[in-house]
């Protein structure tokens, strides 16, 4: 966790986010995985997280990123997975005969608080993916 602020303290919490393509289909390349990121980050002002880290393979993305206490993260990663998989369906149609049923991200998630983990190795293991 993580002390800042002027008068006040305000802790913020790390996760370790991982978003699997429905059925994992092998859809994420380079261009397709930074609009992803693009998304994110327009996003999470509105629910006060912050991305810290985010690599990808080719049916899935990991995500590390921090929010405060007070954040809706369920409602920030189904607002998330709405968003990107209309606007990745819609500025890549090509995309959508290789999904199944036009669906781009699996119902379920993989959602890790870190814990007591060190951020830096966490950040590490996600930068390693992929390769």
């Amino acid at each position: 966790m993580e002390l800042r602020g002027n008068n006040h303290s305000v802790f913020s919490i790390h996760f370790h986010l991982i978003l699997v393509v429905k059925y994992r289909k092998k859809v994420i390349d380079e261009r397709i995985s930074e609009r992803l990121k693009e998304i994110f980050e327009y996003i999470q002002d509105n629910y006060n997280i912050v991305l810290e880290e985010w690599n990808h393979d080719i049916d899935h993305v990991h995500v590390l990123f921090r929010s405060e206490p007070n954040s809706n993260i369920s409602k920030f990663i189904n607002a998330y997975k709405s968003a990107s998989s209309r606007l990745i369906k819609k500025e890549y149609p090509s995309i959508k005969s290789r999904l199944y049923k036009e669906a781009f991200w699996s119902q379920s998630f993989c959602l890790i608080s870190t814990g007591g983990a060190n951020i830096e190795t966490i950040k590490k293991y996600i930068e390693s993916q992929g390769e």
